[in-house]
């Protein structure tokens, strides 16, 4: 029997005897610390660079001195959690948590609508919920430097390889990440997914059938039938909604891009500029909206994703820029509410402000 150890080794979370190298591999590189200095000191990091990079490594090593355990990972994670709700949002409320039982293990399908936000949100709500946090599915096209790979593995991130390009090279990486996906459920760890490769950035949440082929992709190896085999994943769609979206204008000037040009080009850095923009950004309120377990209601995966979407669309708390983006009247859409939504895009182009409407309007549209 192989342990976790070697044949997960390449995709999978650090565990408790590899936190203190890891960290140390952190410390030690020097990307890393130059992207503090450049983000908490960016007057002082070109010309007194060289001065505080020891100061930055010191105070790294203390302060990290007893993070030895991937719980103890969690609850520098919870701090820095509890840090950035106070500063960049008006209050996390949850709902459904209540008819999920933390002694279990989950197979969360989430809407994606910010890269390090959505999983960090559905974490703290169930680290603050007495349920063991999750382990993130995340794509190897984030992780272009060494630095990122160790902080996403060191806080429970497993790796679904997207670069693979060759066919078998494909279908035996996704064989892989099937066949983690099912062990970490059976040894009681919950796992956070996205619902499709990247964000919904029109705000239409859907479900990619290909991700639940790969979930069965271990059942079919194991002769077990498609409806059988997702039930024993314990599925629980989850639908996040942020008042305000801190990448919004990035996000529709990007699609406008696509539809008036045929093509948008991605800056270099750029998924590391959505990830700082949507974590230090203004969220104003955020709700997640855990579903019921999936357990029918289908037969195959394009019938499983419609369930799922369902869920998603009926679960979406809708804020007052939603109702007034989709020209709906509601109670929370007051005057006060529809000048600040205006504020918003007052400076955009005519094409860009449709496109930013339409994404905040569909999930008003998306109910059934």
């Amino acid at each position: 029997m192989h342990t976790e150890n070697d044949i997960y080794k390449e995709i999978r979370p650090y565990n408790d005897s590899e936190v203190s190298e890891a960290i140390e591999r952190l410390v030690n590189d020097k990307e890393f610390i130059s992207a503090i200095l450049n983000y908490r000191f960016p007057q002082l990091s070109g010309v007194f660079g060289w001065l505080l990079t020891p100061i930055i490594k010191r105070f790294l090593i203390n302060k990290w001195s007893n993070v030895k355990t991937v719980d103890d990972v969690q609850k520098q994670v919870a701090k820095y959690m509890h840090a950035t709700i106070d500063h960049s949002c008006d209050g996390v409320t949850h709902t459904g948590l209540d008819k999920l039982d933390p002694a279990k293990s989950y197979l969360f399908v989430s809407n994606h609508r910010d890269i390090a936000m959505d999983p960090a949100m559905v974490n703290w709500c169930l680290y603050n919920n007495g349920f063991d946090t999750v382990r993130i599915a995340i794509g190897d096209n984030l992780l272009k430097k060494p630095c990122a790979t160790e902080l996403m593995r060191l806080n429970k991130s497993f790796i679904v390889k997207r670069s693979a390009k060759a066919p078998r090279e494909m279908m035996k990486a996704l064989g892989l990440l099937s066949s983690y996906i099912a062990h970490s459920l059976e040894t009681g760890n919950s796992i956070w997914i996205a619902q499709k490769e990247g964000r919904a950035k029109d705000g239409n949440d859907k479900t990619d059938p290909a991700i639940l082929k790969m979930f069965f992709m271990d059942g079919r190896k194991k002769k077990i039938a498609f409806p059988e085999y997702m039930k024993q994943l314990n599925i629980v769609p989850v639908a996040i909604s942020y008042e305000n979206d801190p990448c919004d204008i990035a996000k529709a000037k990007e699609l406008y891009q696509k539809a008036t040009e045929g093509s948008y080009e991605k800056g270099e850095l750029e998924d590391i500029e959505s990830i700082i923009q949507g974590i230090v950004g203004q969220k104003r309120r955020i709700h997640v909206s855990f579903g019921d377990v999936i357990e029918n209601g289908f037969e195959t995966p394009e019938d499983l994703a419609q369930v799922i979407d369902n869920q998603i669309a009926n679960n979406y708390h809708l804020f007052p820029a939603n109702y007034i983006a989709a020209e709906q009247e509601h109670e929370s859409a007051t005057q006060e509410e529809k000048q600040r939504f205006e504020e918003k895009y007052a400076s955009l182009p005519d094409g860009v402000i449709d496109i930013l409407k339409q994404m905040y309007a569909a999930p008003v549209h998306n109910k059934s």
